[in-house]
Order: C-alpha cells, then structure tokens, then sequence
C-alpha cells in the first residue's frame, strides 16, 4: 500500500507555544491529522527524510536507574513525582528533556542521562558504574504525537547510598520520596499494574520494571 507522503508545504501550524505546538498533517486533499508536539515545524518526524529519521534524536531520556550495594540483591531505583496531568503522585524512573547544548556533546544521550540522574537522585556517574543506551528512540504514543525518549541503563555501584538525594529537583519538578524495588517487589508491582498505593503507572516505568524483571539489564 502507497504511503501518504506529508512534506512541510501540507503542514498547517495550530498552535505554536514555547512548550507545545498542535499541528495539522494534511496527508492527503481534503484530509487532515492531528499531532501535538514539543518540535518546531521543520524538526517534525512526519517530514524528515528516511535518513534524517533514522539519525533523529529524542526529546528526552528515560534512565532505568538499578543499584548494587554489598550483601544485598539489586535493586530497582524508582521514585514518586508530582504529574500534573494526572493530579497525582505516579511512581517512575528519572528522565528529562535533553538540552539544546547536550546535542552538541559527543553522545547526547548519556549525556542527559547522567544529569537526570544526579539531579533528581543525588548519584554522580563514576568509573565503577555502567551507563549506557538501552533504545535509542522510543515514541511515546505516535497516534497523537512525536514525542519520544531514549531508555538509559545505569547500573550504580556503592558502599552505602550516602548520596541519594531529591534536592536536585529544578523548576516544576516536585517529588515524594524513592521507591527501592528488590526483584520480588518489582514483579508484584509489574504484575499488579499500579503502585503499592493502587495508583497505575506510565509506560516508562513499566519498560524500567520489564528490563530489570526481565534480566536484561545485566
């Protein structure tokens, strides 16, 4: 079946914000689509080449955050942060925008990564750790829009976890406290579909929970 091909001239700009823009995908005459995203008109996934698909980076990363410490099984670093769509507290991994200078760095992701680590629980990336790309891209629900996150691995290695903590919040972030989860704990939470509150969860968490169930993360 022949693909709709969408080029800059059959998008029609809605709404453009600093945060959020609507756009409408006029992939054929007469027929339209809908797309809200965080990207300026010529940065969109619907009008990039196949290469320049392919080579794309995400709007943000999510890390799934696992941390060894001696005498004791692994763990699954999750905390509770304020999501404003939802009202609520959502138990979740740490992740975050990747900023217009770390697409200058050599890897972008990582980079984010290991700032969205230490800022939102306290643990600095050393040389003992492991960090690396899990997925280089992954879209959050490209039925209504092109956002997308890269899923990091970090595997933090320590004598205690002097260093945790959620002070490194910035602007709208607003915390509640971590959830440490052995394997035990993590398979009840993923098989449940929600938080020891009964509160369900974003797809990220359940990727962060799925990848440390799984094993793969080792």
């Amino acid at each position: 079946m022949e693909k709709p091909v969408i080029t800059k001239e059959k998008v029609k700009p809605l709404l453009e914000t600093g945060f959020l823009n609507v756009y409408d995908l006029q992939y054929k005459e007469g027929k339209h689509y809908f797309n809200a995203s965080r990207r300026k008109l010529s940065d969109l996934a619907a009008v990039r080449t196949d290469d320049a698909y392919q080579k794309m980076l995400p709007d943000a990363v999510s890390c799934v955050v696992i941390v060894e410490l001696p005498d004791r099984e692994p763990m699954l670093l999750l905390a509770y942060e304020y999501r404003y769509p939802t009202g609520r507290y959502l138990l979740g991994v740490p992740a975050g925008l990747i900023d217009p200078e770390d697409r200058e760095c050599e890897d972008p992701i990582l980079t984010t990564a290991a700032r969205e680590i230490q800022e939102e629980t306290g643990f600095v990336i050393g040389e003992g750790d492991t960090l690396k790309v899990l997925s280089p891209l992954l879209f959050s629900t490209p039925g209504m829009t092109d956002e997308s996150n890269a899923l990091a691995l970090a595997v933090i290695r320590r004598d205690n976890l002097d260093q945790m903590s959620q002070s490194g919040a910035l602007g709208q972030e607003l915390f509640a406290g971590f959830e440490m989860l052995t394997l035990d704990q993590a398979r009840k939470v993923l098989a449940d579909g929600r938080d020891k509150y009964g509160n369900f969860y974003s797809m990220y968490t359940w990727a962060g929970l799925m990848v440390f169930c799984s094993g793969m993360w080792k």
